[in-house]
């Protein structure tokens, strides 16, 4: 048998409830609100209204009880609000794996996409219940809520790949994705 820095955790079932976008047993959950998203939006006049006409939940993440740790795997439900601030859809705050690893989203619930960037090239791939969405290692990727309803999918991906958020901020997403007729419209993210 391998050995290992930190003991792995036992063998076990995790059930996932698709329509109440839960994981049992649950571990740590994570919530977002338009404050904890400061300086994503292009509208920072905007932004700055929102938090202040009462700082909406903008997403939430339950994770499994898998811990991000090497050599495991853990899972999660990120469930994204429907919205706009500034004309620009609700999103997650994005990150690039500082440890260049690669990542599964399973859409579940409501109509999504997914922004891909590695820092030259962009890429976008809409997501709905049933699709998978496959971000290879070193793109930094951002979900958005481009419905009038909840966007939930699930995540699987390299507990020691690490989440480093500040890059997205540093060097943006390549592209926006703003309110359209079809749900979304893609911009520059500089013109945008």
């Amino acid at each position: 048998m391998s050995q290992y820095h930190a003991v792995p955790v036992p063998p076990m079932s995790i059930r996932f409830d698709q329509a109440a976008g839960t994981l049992s047993p649950e571990g740590p959950t994570l919530t977002r609100r338009m404050s904890d998203l400061e300086g994503l939006f292009r509208d920072h006049e905007a932004w700055e209204k929102a938090v202040a006409d009462g700082d909406p939940v903008v997403y939430s993440v339950i994770s499994s009880p898998v811990p991000e740790i090497d050599r495991e795997l853990p899972q999660s439900i990120t469930t994204i609000q429907p919205g706009t601030t500034g004309g620009e859809l609700w999103m997650t705050k994005g990150h690039q794996h500082p440890n260049h690893q690669g990542e599964i989203y399973l859409g579940i619930s409501g109509r999504g996409g997914l922004l891909m960037f590695d820092g030259t090239e962009t890429r976008w791939v809409e997501m709905t219940p049933g699709t998978i969405g496959y971000m290879p290692p070193g793109w930094a990727h951002r979900s958005v809520n481009i419905g009038d309803e909840p966007y939930s999918f699930l995540a699987v991906y390299p507990g020691g790949a690490g989440h480093d958020y500040g890059w997205v901020l540093e060097h943006g997403m390549g592209l926006r994705a703003l309110s359209g007729a079809d749900g979304v419209e893609l911009v520059d993210y500089v013109e945008g």
